[in-house]
């Protein structure tokens, strides 16, 4: 990891929070109206044109603006974000809807990922360690501009009801605490370039699952990521 400046860090802050806001790419004149950076266009964009270059951003071949890679926003979920705290309303909810399934393993999956898609407004992942999968909230995809593209939208449905594609995904982060994020950009399909699914392992009635979403590279992680780790906690009690 290349060692950043504050300056530095700020104009990436920014960059990634206009483009999850808005889903375009980001010019540092749009940097410089809407955020208080503290100095001028021109040394915004000699900054953005630095961080392009240490593989931070990359130029989109639609307008001169750039567009978070990977890498930055790994940075961003890991070091640079502030996590939400989930309202006692969210948690309560949660814990309701998949009660009443805690004692069956496959149910208690299956309501854990409509849960997560109505929660996140994406698409709501479950997979046990025998490779079965689950999902909901397909129609959820389709509020989101990057899946208005047909190329992509077939391409997750063909994902999705491959349990061993899943499966293989999910096995490139293995640790047990830590929420993870695969971007499409680190697997090799062109069409999956704006895609990311976030995911954490859950221990469930002597079994290890898996529990996430698929959905736009541009989910509100700062709120997503707890709520994942609520999920863990709340299943690992319950049963």
């Amino acid at each position: 990891m290349i060692e950043l400046t504050p300056r530095q860090i700020q104009i990436l802050r920014a960059v990634i929070e206009e483009f999850i806001s808005t889903a375009e790419p980001v010019g540092s004149d749009t940097v410089d109206k809407k955020y208080n950076i503290g100095v001028s266009p021109a040394t915004i964009r000699n900054e953005m044109v630095y961080l392009s270059k240490q593989g931070y951003l990359y130029k989109s071949h639609v307008s001169g603006g750039r567009v978070p890679t990977p890498v930055a926003f790994k940075l961003y979920i890991n070091e640079l974000m502030k996590e939400k705290e989930l309202s006692v309303a969210d948690e309560v909810s949660a814990k309701e809807k998949i009660w009443e399934s805690r004692s069956q393993l496959g149910e208690l999956m299956h309501e854990s990922a409509k849960v997560l898609a109505d929660r996140s407004r994406a698409l709501g992942l479950a997979m046990t360690d025998k490779r079965r999968l689950f999902h909901s909230g397909y129609s959820h995809l389709l509020e989101m501009p990057e899946f208005y593209d047909i190329e992509v939208m077939k391409t997750v449905l063909s994902v999705i009801e491959q349990a061993q594609i899943m499966d293989q995904i999910f096995e490139k982060c293995s640790t047990q605490d830590k929420v993870h994020v695969v971007f499409g950009r680190e697997l090799g399909d062109r069409r999956l370039e704006s895609v990311s699914i976030v995911f954490i392992t859950v221990r469930a009635h002597g079994h290890e699952c898996r529990l996430g979403v698929l959905g736009s590279e541009r989910f509100d992680y700062p709120y997503l990521v707890p709520l994942m780790k609520y999920f863990k906690s709340l299943i690992e009690e319950m049963v």
